[in-house]
């Protein structure tokens, strides 16, 4: 039997404790910061999953010393000594993360050259880097494509610019960043994003040294220094990762204490949650603090919402929380307005007894750039459906771990095919399911 493959006994409720550390999302650009420094910066609660090691290799690859600190989850980082490294060695990553692009500032900044693979990640959209490469050109980069991937130089150092993103884009407000807190002048975003995940960045950054301004309006203003120093930083908890639990105590009608979780990161998707009908209670001791979730009995209500930009319901909170929606009683209708592609993963739903249909347009309010463009990018889930075991195949981190909610929520014996998947954003996920009451194995 293949080691990716796990075995879940549905039909329970999970019932228990599970703890929630650092962002994903926030702290692999974290880890990238610390190549802009001249001194060691230190980083706690980081979570053990693919992701955090994946940039780890490349900044050991690039000269950067990575290791582990006294404490479970600390990481220090020594960037004394950041070199150049082959392209071969580089190669190795390629494909397994969409990280590296955002090494190109720093790498400029501390080296005058870098290298970037072939890019990879979820599959849910193209995700352009045509953002990250135009701004890096701005700034003063040349870029050279070649068939094994991007070199990147910048002779005459990097200078501040103003610049207006089409869309609120994360990461490429994080290249900005990244890139502008050491280049010659002022730097001036509009249209940025402004997610928890960002904010905390920043105040990384500013740790550093760095003199940034965060105005109305989605503008953010950098005033270049020279040099920057290193930080200490417990990042903010996975918020995404604190909905995923949320939603499954919700589908599996049960109830789950998830420790870490933090309610001003939350509001949005909070308010949702009760709406359908969950019950929820926080708990705000700064040692032992979190949130519990559960499924009160009776119904579930049906809702319409649409994912958008932060504050808006998080696209990543969307694919948990329709599994969750198969049970309430009554139409659903969610649109997607960050990526095109994400409802693919309702089909695997539909097999195991779901009533889901996806359409091309545009089901709700919210500006859409999808619409007339010919994408499934909403969805309409009639409820509540009986789910039944099948085989799965997970088609990326998000959907993967919906795939093994819906296996949890079914009568029977699921396989869920691709399972290390979603060890990239989520920490030790089975040995939480075993404590949480789930009957899962290898």
């Amino acid at each position: 039997m293949s080691d990716d493959v796990l075995i879940v006994s549905g039909g329970s409720p999970l019932k228990g404790e599970v703890r929630v550390r650092g962002a994903k999302n926030l702290v692999s650009k974290a880890m990238v910061a610390t190549v802009l420094g001249e001194s060691p910066s230190r980083m706690y609660d980081v979570p053990r999953i693919r992701d955090v090691e994946i940039v780890r290799g490349l900044l050991e690859l690039h000269g950067v010393k990575v290791t582990n600190g006294d404490l479970d989850g600390e990481l220090r980082f020594d960037p004394s000594n950041v070199e150049r490294a082959g392209i071969d060695e580089i190669n190795v990553h390629a494909g397994s993360s969409r990280i590296p692009i955002l090494l190109c500032g720093p790498l400029l900044h501390r080296l005058g050259h870098a290298f970037i693979p072939d890019l990879g990640g979820c599959h849910i959209g193209p995700r352009p880097i045509d953002y990250h490469l135009e701004a890096l050109r701005r700034f003063g980069a040349i870029v050279d494509k070649t068939p094994e991937g991007l070199h990147l130089s910048a002779p005459d150092g990097l200078h501040g610019i103003k610049y207006e993103l089409d869309y609120p884009s994360v990461g490429a407000t994080e290249q900005i960043l990244l890139t502008a807190v050491r280049a010659e002048g002022v730097t001036e975003l509009s249209n940025a994003a402004v997610e928890p995940e960002i904010i905390d960045l920043i105040c990384i950054l500013q740790k550093m040294g760095a003199i940034i301004k965060v105005h109305t309006n989605r503008v953010i203003e950098i005033q270049g220094v020279p040099r920057l120093g290193g930080f200490t930083h417990r990042p903010i908890p996975d918020r995404i990762e604190a909905a995923s639990w949320a939603s499954a105590a919700l589908a599996t009608r049960g109830d789950i204490t998830v420790k870490g979780a933090r309610q001003a990161d939350m509001t949005t998707y909070l308010n949702v949650f009760r709406s359908i009908g969950g019950e929820f209670e926080i708990d705000d001791n700064p040692v032992d603090g979190g949130i519990r979730f559960w499924h009160p009995g009776g119904d579930l209500r049906p809702v319409a919402l649409e994912t958008d930009v932060h504050p808006g319901f998080m696209t990543d909170w969307q694919q948990p929380l329709v599994v969750a929606l198969t049970q309430a009683n009554g139409l659903s209708v969610v649109h997607e307005t960050v990526y095109e592609k994400r409802f693919g993963y309702t089909s695997a739903l539909n097999q195991m007894g779901a009533h889901i249909q996806v359409f091309q347009d545009c089901l709700g309010g919210t500006p859409c750039r999808f619409g007339r463009m010919g994408f499934r990018h909403s969805a309409v889930i009639a409820g509540p459906a009986k789910l039944h075991a099948t085989d799965l195949i997970i088609p990326d981190l998000r959907a993967g771990f919906s795939h093994l909610i819906a296996a949890l929520a079914a009568e029977g014996t699921s396989r869920v095919h691709g399972v290390d998947l979603i060890n990239r954003g989520y920490e030790d996920f089975e040995a939480k399911l075993a404590g949480l009451g789930a009957t899962v194995s290898r």
